[in-house]
């Protein structure tokens, strides 16, 4: 009596959750967010600027003063409400410690002088390593100082604690000014290894990718 066949199946690559949606979505929100802030940033930077400089009228938002401002209380409002939304998640599902920690000066190192000799691994879009944890905690802080120094710049009669903490009214512009510079710096670093490893780019658009 011959066996029976056996039957082989084939297994077809399933799809890897990497991003959840909501992460996705905040992310999303805080990206233009960020855009709208920092362009119409400029323009009222433009009013009167900090330093010796000004920023080309081509690449500000508001075309004028008042129009700069709405556009930027606007777009705080969305970067504040979002941002928050972010973070309360984050702590909440645990996710915040699992992604973020732990850090250590050591490990930090291990990792940048792996990536800087192109040797740091990018095959598990869900572990950061740990330049990538420390920088997404220090934007976070830096985003936090913008909106506070923001808040000193619009209403400084009423945050007066907060405006002599930070030197006074020109102080919280220099603040606000820096804050908004390194921001920029992260987001030109990100932008970089993006398209370096541009599956990165895929995964915060469709939350997913094939699992081989």
């Amino acid at each position: 009596m011959s066996a029976l066949p056996t039957s082989t199946s084939v297994t077809s690559p399933r799809p890897v959750i990497s991003h959840p949606r909501w992460l996705r979505l905040t992310h999303w929100l805080n990206a233009l967010a960020v855009l709208v802030m920092v362009t119409s940033g400029w323009r009222i930077y433009n009013a009167s600027p900090l330093y010796g400089f000004s920023f080309p009228t081509s690449i500000t938002l508001g075309g004028w003063l008042g129009g700069a401002l709405q556009w930027h209380f606007a777009a705080m409002w969305l970067l504040v409400f979002n941002g928050l939304v972010y973070l309360i998640i984050n702590v909440a599902s645990g996710r915040l410690s699992r992604r973020f920690f732990p850090v250590s000066p050591k490990g930090v190192m291990r990792d940048l002088w792996a990536a800087l000799r192109g040797r740091l691994g990018h095959a598990d879009l869900n572990h950061y390593n740990q330049v990538q944890r420390v920088a997404y905690l220090l934007v976070m802080v830096d985003i936090a100082m913008m909106v506070v120094s923001g808040l000193v710049l619009w209403k400084s009669v009423q945050f007066a604690t907060l405006r002599e903490l930070m030197g006074g009214y020109e102080g919280a512009r220099h603040v606000h000014f820096i804050a908004m510079a390194l921001l920029m710096g992260f987001v030109a670093v990100h932008l970089v290894m993006v398209a370096l490893v541009p599956k990165t780019l895929w995964a915060m658009i469709v939350g997913r990718k094939e699992r081989v």
